[in-house]
């Protein structure tokens, strides 16, 4: 699964990192600010490391979805952006990183769509649902 998504990604991105795992041939960075805080805690640690690193934005994904589109940080289009339905895919400004690191701090509703909907981030929708797979049964499907 996370081989797909590195793929698809690889081609859209100056450089490829993986948050929370150890994989070959990727760079590590951990949670913040701490494990356990899911996938708000990986984009608070991508985000800190695009803004450590120089760059402007960060287009994330889930590990979970193989069939991201080759030209999805050309459709999201400007940072702040992620897909309807699928909010763990999207394109930020690594500004964020210190915002979301006081939210994470602060407040009790540490879900990806409530920083979604603090931010006021863009929704785009894609035009195809993408496969999300948690299931062997969704793996199963996706294959078909």
């Amino acid at each position: 699964m996370l081989s797909h998504v590195a793929e698809a990604l690889s081609r859209q991105c100056d450089a490829l990192i993986i948050v929370g795992h150890d994989w070959p041939g990727l760079v590590r960075v951990d949670d913040r600010p701490l494990p356990g805080l899911g996938p708000l805690g990986g984009l608070a640690g991508a985000l800190a490391y695009g803004a450590d690193a120089g760059f402007d934005a960060v287009l994330t994904s889930g590990c979970d979805l193989p069939s991201l589109p080759a030209d999805l940080r050309t459709r999201l289009g400007v940072p702040n952006t992620v897909v309807q339905g699928q909010p763990t895919v999207g394109l930020w400004d690594c500004g964020l990183a210190q915002p979301l690191a006081t939210w994470l701090a602060s407040e009790a509703d540490r879900s990806i769509r409530a920083w979604v909907h603090k931010t006021g981030a863009r929704r785009v929708v894609l035009g195809e649902e993408l496969a999300n797979i948690n299931t062997r049964a969704d793996l199963a499907a996706f294959r078909h």
